[in-house]
């Protein structure tokens, strides 16, 4: 049979014949430590295919995806209609980045955008959550006249050097120096915020509303006060809502649960781009826009090569479409209300259980110290070799035995952050919390889980 494919290329082959050495690929050419850490976790799985919240394996097991890629499958993998929309987008052959022309797609999509955010007027669109993160620094900066900007302790905003000057963990930062003289407190300090707007030079503060890293919402008022004390030193509120924006918290943004907060900048990404095409934006009041571009001679004063793409923003454009068809936001509240729920009546029944908090479906499960003296001293092993592994034990055997992807919420943190596709329902439900029990018997039982745990304890020694 003739092939009618143009020149010789051919994915499926390709896939085909080299796609067992992906680990040794990896090894050799990219960043080494990742299958090595994989291997070491037993986490050096194959999938085949993948489709909403499941993907599956060679022999056809699925696995229960609680992860979403960091938050980026807001409707799990494959959804049919943002698929449609590429497969439409690519075979209208339009004349796109051309750099001299207004195309369409760019405009609908911060429409839609921005009917979400009533009190904002303009978008940029750049490539990722860090550029999204990157412009807003700029903007706050360029527009305010002031040099610097707040940001809070644990907080996550990117790796790229501006945004990584408002990383809130050291193991981020380390190495990277010098990096942007900014400033960080506590989330919801307002009186370390105060102190700060007294000395004249502060931008801006930017906040997730629902910090990533542990799973912390900004304390009740938080956000409505910070707002007002930014604004009477005529500095600005950027909302990072890269993680919790379109509907992971059950709003459409986080900072939507606290009523009269209208951030001057809002950070999105991950979900906006269905899974397939990299796309971040930053919403943004009138006057900022303004003074940014204030002439055509600025004109391409802050931009983007890759923004804007029309692939990117027709997966936008179809995600919106079907979180407002499909009632996404509205599910994510349901589905992450009783998820939490369900877990935190977990609490009084297991002693190394100690929260679950958390909004819609970005959730923390947290653990900490038991009273037994049995457990207590198996705990004390752990934490005497690296803060976290307890933690790590539990994401283990959720994927070995119950075939469940879950994540450690942080680097030296005792807990576990779910993360679904907003797209999941009472079925999901059952499973993870079927599982996680079976997991927290076999830990309080003195299980299999504990060996592990004396594996990661020999793996935590030597590499130090």
């Amino acid at each position: 049979m003739k092939d009618d494919r143009p020149g010789g290329f051919d994915l499926a082959k390709i896939l085909a014949e080299r796609g067992e050495e992906r680990y040794e690929l990896h090894a050799r050419h990219l960043n080494h430590q990742l299958p090595r850490m994989l291997r070491t976790l037993g986490f050096d799985k194959v999938y085949e295919r993948a489709r909403g919240a499941y993907f599956w394996d060679a022999e056809g097991n699925d696995y229960l995806d609680m992860l979403a890629g960091f938050g980026v499958m807001g409707l799990g993998r494959h959804h049919p209609v943002v698929r449609q929309a590429l497969h439409d987008v690519l075979d209208a052959s339009l004349a796109d980045l051309t750099r001299f022309d207004c195309q369409p797609l760019p405009g609908l999509l911060a429409e839609k955008l921005l009917a979400h955010s009533p009190h904002l007027d303009r978008v940029f669109f750049g490539n990722s959550g860090t550029e999204a993160v990157e412009t807003a620094l700029k903007f706050a900066r360029y527009a305010t006249g002031k040099p610097r900007i707040l940001y809070c302790a644990h907080a996550f905003h990117g790796l790229t050097t501006g945004s990584l000057s408002v990383n809130g963990e050291d193991g981020f930062r380390d190495g990277f120096a010098p990096l942007l003289p900014d400033t960080a407190i506590a989330l919801g300090d307002l009186d370390a915020l105060r102190r700060e707007l007294k000395r004249g030079d502060v931008a801006a503060l930017i906040v997730e509303p629902v910090q990533g890293k542990g799973v912390h919402a900004a304390p009740p008022g938080f956000l409505r006060e910070a707002q007002e004390l930014l604004h009477r030193h005529k500095a600005l509120l950027v909302a990072d809502e890269v993680q919790t924006g379109l509907g992971r918290t059950g709003d459409f943004y986080a900072y939507q649960h606290e009523e009269g907060v209208e951030p001057d900048l809002v950070c999105v990404a991950k979900a906006l781009s269905g899974g397939y095409v990299p796309v971040g934006a930053t919403l943004g009041k009138e006057w900022i826009f303004k003074r940014v571009y204030s002439s055509m001679d600025r004109v391409l004063v802050h931009s983007a090569s890759f923004g804007s793409n029309a692939q990117a923003m027709a997966a936008g454009l179809a995600v919106l479409a079907v979180m407002e068809d499909e009632e996404t936001v509205a599910n994510a509240r349901r589905t992450g209300d009783l998820l939490r729920e369900r877990l935190a009546a977990l609490v009084g029944r297991y002693e190394l259980l100690h929260e679950v908090r958390g909004r819609g479906l970005m959730i923390g499960i947290e653990f900490g110290r038991p009273s037994s003296l049995k457990l207590r001293s198996r705990w004390t092993m752990l934490q005497a070799a690296r803060k976290g592994l307890f933690a790590q034990m539990v994401v283990v055997p959720l994927l070995q035995k119950h075939r469940i992807l879950t994540q450690v919420s942080g680097d030296h943190l005792e807990v576990i952050k779910l993360i679904p596709p907003l797209i999941i329902g009472e079925p999901e439900v059952d499973r993870f919390v079927t599982a996680f029990t079976a997991v927290m018997d076999d830990a309080h039982s003195g299980g299999l889980m504990w060996d592990f745990g004396r594996n990661l304890v020999k793996q935590a020694m030597a590499n130090r």
